[in-house]
C-alpha cells in the first residue's frame, strides 16, 4: 500500500507531538495557572509582618500591607473587587481606579484613602506572619490572583 506524502507528513507531526508531551514532567501536569482569570492586575508587595514590636498602633497597623498593580498600559478601576486572607477576612474596594502601570497599597490600619494608599480601617493585623495567603477577587467574586507565604500555605 503506498502512502501520500502529505498523509505520512501528518503520521510524523502527530507522533512528534505526542512524544513531546509525554516528555513533559508529572509536576506540569497539575500545575494550575498563576492568574486563574486573565488579567492585568495582580497583587505586588506584600509586607505581611509589620516592622518593629506588634503593639497594634495604628502605625505598627498601617506597616502592615497588601500592593495591587495594573501591569497593563489601559486603567481598571477595581471597584467591587475584594482582597481577603485564609481565615476570612475581607477588604472590599470602593471607587479606585489604577491607570496603566500604577499600584495601590491597602493598608490595615486607619487612615484617609488617596490614589496611593488606600486603609482597611482595621484595629487588628490580618496577616498572619507565619503563614497566610492573599487572594483578589474581581466583583463577580472570580479568583484574579493569589500569594502565599510561610508554614501553612
Amino acid at each position: 500500500m503506498f502512502l501520500h506524502p502529505s498523509r505520512v507528513a501528518m503520521v510524523v507531526l502527530g507522533s512528534a507531538a505526542l512524544a513531546v508531551t509525554a516528555a513533559l514532567p508529572a509536576g506540569a501536569a497539575g500545575h494550575h495557572a498563576p492568574h486563574p482569570t486573565r488579567s492585568a492586575v495582580v497583587l505586588g508587595a506584600i509586607q505581611y509582618d509589620s516592622p518593629g514590636r506588634d503593639d497594634r498602633s495604628n502605625r505598627s497597623l498601617n506597616a502592615e500591607w497588601v500592593t495591587v498593580k495594573n501591569t497593563g498600559r489601559t486603567p481598571v478601576n477595581i471597584k467591587g473587587w475584594s482582597l481577603s486572607d485564609k481565615s476570612g477576612h475581607a477588604y472590599r474596594f470602593g471607587n479606585v481606579r489604577l491607570n496603566g502601570h500604577s499600584q495601590v497599597r491597602v493598608h490595615t490600619g486607619i487612615g484617609r484613602d488617596n490614589r496611593n494608599d488606600v486603609f482597611q480601617n482595621r484595629r487588628n493585623y490580618v496577616w498572619d506572619n507565619n503563614g497566610d495567603q492573599a487572594t483578589l477577587r474581581n466583583d463577580r467574586r472570580r479568583v484574579i490572583d493569589t500569594e502565599a507565604w510561610g508554614r501553612r500555605h
